[in-house]
C-alpha cells in the first residue's frame, strides 16, 4: 500500500490493530508499539541495522506478531523544514518496504523527537550507558505518541 495521510487511518476500519512507531538510523530502528486504543506508545527494543533484506524481514515478523495495522515513520527533516539525504533515505526504505507489506506507512515529522527522548531519560535518571541503548526507541515512542494523539484529536473532532 502507498505511503498514506495521517487523516486517512480512521477510514482504514483497523480499530482491531496496533500502530508502530519507527526512528530509521543509520545503525539501528528504533521500535515503539500502540496499544489497541491507540492511546499510548510503548518503546521496544532496537533493531540493529543490517542490509534492507535483513531489517524488512525483521520488521515483517514485528508486523505479524503485534498485529500491526499501520506503520508511523520518523522522517528527518532539517530544522527549517527542508528534506536532506535522511529524508531520501528514509523514503527509499518505505518505498521499499511498500513492495513487500500491504500494510500502510504514514511520514511523520520526527524534528526535535530525539532530544525530547534524551530529555525523558534524564529527567527518569537513566545512565548515560543506558541511554545510549535506549535512545532510539525512545525517539520511535515520541513519534508514534505524536501520531496517536493526533488520532485522537482527529476523532474528537468527527
Amino acid at each position: 500500500m502507498p505511503v498514506i495521510d495521517i487523516t486517512e487511518i480512521p477510514d482504514l476500519g483497523l480499530k482491531d490493530k496496533n500502530i508502530i512507531g519507527l526512528d530509521l538510523g543509520t545503525k539501528t530502528i528504533g521500535i515503539a508499539i500502540s496499544d489497541l486504543g491507540w492511546r499510548f506508545a510503548t518503546p521496544r527494543p532496537v533493531l540493529k541495522r543490517k542490509k534492507f533484506s535483513i531489517d524488512a524481514r525483521e520488521l515483517l515478523k514485528i508486523f505479524l506478531e503485534e498485529n500491526i495495522g499501520v506503520a508511523i515513520i520518523g522522517l528527518p527533516k532539517n530544522m527549517d523544514g527542508t528534506s536532506g539525504p535522511r529524508v531520501q533515505a528514509t523514503r527509499a526504505f518505505v518505498h521499499n518496504m511498500n513492495s513487500l507489506t500491504p500494510i500502510p506507512f504514514v511520514f511523520w515529522d520526527e524534528r526535535l523527537s530525539t532530544v525530547a527522548a534524551e530529555r525523558g531519560l534524564l529527567e527518569m535518571d537513566v545512565s548515560r550507558a543506558k541511554r545510549a541503548v535506549r535512545i532510539d526507541s525512545a525517539a520511535a515512542a515520541f513519534i508514534l505518541q505524536g501520531a496517536l494523539d493526533r488520532l485522537q484529536s482527529l476523532a474528537r473532532t468527527v
